[in-house]
């Protein structure tokens, strides 16, 4: 059993039955005396990839998830549906649609991801927060451009469209943060 002081971001938590990531944690306390304290949080639903709001009373106790991350690779799209290995015991896992159509503009394949097992079922993949994509379409380079605020669309190797500097060319290898699905830095 965990209690609300041990609530971070990044924990797994089971509520209602399903495995939740702690995504922010808030504490409030209404008077100086810190009774009566609230810990606010926000979280996802593995299962759902629902994002839930709930307040806890400081002292509740909660489950913690069977959950365990795993080394994993991604495979091959199927389809809408992603194939992971587990690099522990090769085992291959399906993702359904809804949730790897969040993660797979980041994903090569042979890239190294966390799998997320819960009761030995995949629930998550998470890509690297740094991936490498190369360029593959994007509007001709701007002579004298420099790394200012300008920037200019770009359609990298997996789909992925986003913006980059002005000085950047077709071919042109980037690192793309995948928390954020922004531009980094030349790669």
């Amino acid at each position: 059993m965990l209690t609300t002081s041990d609530f971070k971001k990044g924990l797994v938590i089971q509520l209602d039955g399903a495995p939740c990531l702690i995504l922010d944690v808030t504490v409030q306390s209404p008077s100086a005396r810190g009774a009566n304290t609230m810990v606010k949080t926000r979280y996802r639903n593995l299962l759902t990839a629902q994002v839930l709001d709930r307040t806890f009373r400081s002292g509740d106790k909660v489950d913690e998830a069977d959950y365990e991350r795993h080394k994993g690779q991604f495979l091959y799209a199927d389809g809408d549906r992603g194939v992971f290995m587990d690099m522990e015991n090769y085992e291959q896992f399906e993702m359904e649609e809804a949730a790897f159509s969040a993660i797979s503009p980041y994903l090569l394949e042979g890239t190294e991801v966390t799998l997320g097992l819960f009761q030995g079922r995949m629930v998550m993949a998470e890509p690297p927060m740094v991936v490498e994509l190369t360029v593959t379409e994007t509007a001709p380079v701007i002579k004298n451009a420099t790394a200012t605020a300008e920037t200019k669309d770009a359609i990298l190797e997996t789909g992925l469209k986003l913006k980059v500097p002005p000085y950047l060319e077709n071919g042109v290898k980037i690192k793309v943060d995948t928390r954020e699905g922004r531009f980094v830095s030349r790669a």
